[in-house]
């Protein structure tokens, strides 16, 4: 195999690994890459693993259960370890979820208005939204009593991918297909003979 056709197949098995987040057997590699056979998988997979020790990555490939898959360097458990803690924080109910998407829809807004649409009382959910960072009071309202105004986070923000609230997609993008296709659907006629 020349070496340009080397580095293309080395390439490739490094993308299809780096994707997966489970081990892959040499023909399952050779079919998400549309390869004849898994002939040189094989070699390129040591040669990924000679280059990461030369650039000393903190991942390499791994042949486990049966297959192969990118794994991180032991050294690296604890501080991974945090991230995930992290990441598991972040896991929210689904009244959270729904309580969020008001609040990142509607913001400012009032803890009322919250309550209005889902139709029950959220001041706990609210609260560990904060807790979370995820919202933040941004202001009082100019009404009687001056309740709190919610808004989202910097966090919420990075925690969904997005640079500021008008990122969010709109309700029609919202919207299943099947949905915006359905027919309105139509009275029966009144039947004549009555």
């Amino acid at each position: 195999m020349e070496k340009a056709a080397e580095d293309e197949l080395a390439a490739t098995v490094e993308a299809i690994l780096f994707t997966s987040d489970s081990p892959l057997t040499l023909p399952r590699i050779a079919n998400v890459a549309a390869l004849p056979s898994v002939r040189g998988i094989k070699s390129a997979i040591e040669t990924l693993n000679t280059r990461y020790e030369q650039m000393g990555s903190a991942f390499n490939i791994e042949a486990i259960a049966g297959g192969y898959q990118m794994l991180t360097l032991p050294e690296y458990h604890d501080v991974l370890s945090r991230l995930l803690q992290t990441r598991r924080e972040t896991r929210l109910s689904q009244a959270a979820m729904e309580t969020l998407a008001i609040v990142a829809y509607r913001q400012p807004v009032m803890r009322a208005d919250i309550e209005a649409i889902r139709g029950v009382a959220c001041g706990e959910v609210l609260r560990g939204l904060m807790e979370k960072q995820l919202v933040k009071i941004v202001g009082r309202a100019p009404v009687l009593g001056r309740p709190m105004l919610y808004g989202t986070t910097r966090r919420f923000l990075q925690t969904f991918g997005i640079s500021s609230p008008q990122d969010l997609p709109n309700i029609e993008q919202l919207r299943s297909p099947d949905a915006a296709t359905k027919p309105e659907p139509s009275t029966p006629e009144p039947d004549k003979d009555a």
